[in-house]
């Protein structure tokens, strides 16, 4: 997955939170610093790409309640990203920067890493968490 993906996931994934949110911030430090870094990679795509209609009907659908965005839109965000980046170079290693942030965030918070805690199964249970790049599949009763 190139930078512009993780982007437009990342992108994404904040329209949704800010569709959903109804209070304030989280308390959780690690939501706080997740929060913050998409805050930051939310505010530079929508300052690069303005009334972009990817960005636009990337929003509708988070507020729609999608959890992710159509295949469409994914790509009609990534092809605009794409060449914002190849035209302001500035603006690619600012983009490369947040997402890099980002996710140093979520793996020092495990959130990549996938783990499954006060839950209560009845029956057979398959558990899968991953990364995009590496997945562990666990299964118990």
């Amino acid at each position: 997955m190139t930078g512009v993906e993780v982007a437009v996931g990342y992108a994404f994934a904040w329209l949704v939170r800010k569709a959903r949110r109804v209070a304030g911030r989280a308390d959780a430090e690690v939501d706080r610093g997740l929060d913050a870094g998409m805050d930051r990679l939310h505010d530079l795509i929508s300052a690069k790409l303005g009334d972009d209609p990817a960005l636009q009907r990337a929003a509708e659908e988070a507020e729609a309640g999608l959890e992710e965005p159509s295949e469409r839109t994914r790509r009609r965000l990534a092809d605009s990203l794409d060449d914002a980046a190849e035209r302001d170079t500035a603006f690619a290693e600012a983009l490369q920067q947040a997402v890099a942030e980002i996710q140093a965030v979520s793996q020092t918070a495990g959130a990549d890493g996938g783990v499954v805690s006060g839950n209560t199964f009845s029956g057979p249970t398959a558990v899968q968490t991953g990364n995009h790049n590496r997945q562990d599949n666990r299964f118990g009763i």
